[in-house]
């Protein structure tokens, strides 16, 4: 950052006073910029024993098969985020929507989270997927996800679907957790 976007005057990065990080601060106005870590929401839709996945239309991981997810928009709550990030993706309407999955990203900044929902008539695409298609778990094309995070929400779901029990997992990647799945952590 550069310039504060209140005022447009240049900013410094130091400690401001009774802080303990680093921050954009502007001089002139006296606003403190603050980063905060960037929330990714997201449906896992499920009809019967299938789930709905995206092809992805845009990089990062153009081409790769991915949960119907993205940023969080100031003004929403998780749940409208993720839904709307469901119907954008895949043209896709759930219902009985329940907390799934947390995933605690610091070295990229991000939180994603993710619910199970059952998926409610048809589907299609959004501008930002190059197909959509229901998977039962054999059909999973394992090597054409996205995101470790992808294939980490997939596997437990089928896992907790033999159980008839979804419990909400809070989990923290860490550098085991990207070199176990070949995987660098990457940005939805």
């Amino acid at each position: 950052m550069k310039f504060c976007s209140e005022c447009g005057a240049s900013v410094v990065f130091e400690v401001p006073a009774g802080d303990d990080r680093h921050r954009y601060i502007c001089r002139q106005c006296d606003v403190i910029h603050y980063q905060n870590p960037r929330i990714v929401v997201g449906c896992l839709p499920v009809a019967g024993d299938k789930v709905l996945l995206c092809r992805r239309a845009i990089e990062p991981r153009h081409g790769f098969w991915t949960i119907p997810a993205g940023y969080m928009e100031n003004g929403e709550t998780m749940l409208e985020g993720a839904l709307r990030e469901t119907r954008e993706e895949a043209a896709a309407t759930v219902e009985n929507e329940q907390l799934y999955r947390l995933f605690d990203i610091p070295h990229i900044n991000q939180v994603y989270v993710f619910y199970r929902a059952d998926l409610v008539g048809d589907f299609g695409i959004g501008p930002e997927s190059l197909e959509s298609r229901l998977f039962a778990e054999d059909e999973i094309p394992w090597s054409e996800l996205a995101f470790p995070i992808v294939t980490d929400v997939l596997v437990d779901f089928f896992a907790d679907r033999q159980k008839h029990h979804y419990p909400i997992r809070v989990t923290k990647p860490g550098p085991l957790w990207a070199e176990h799945t070949g995987h660098k952590p990457s940005k939805i």
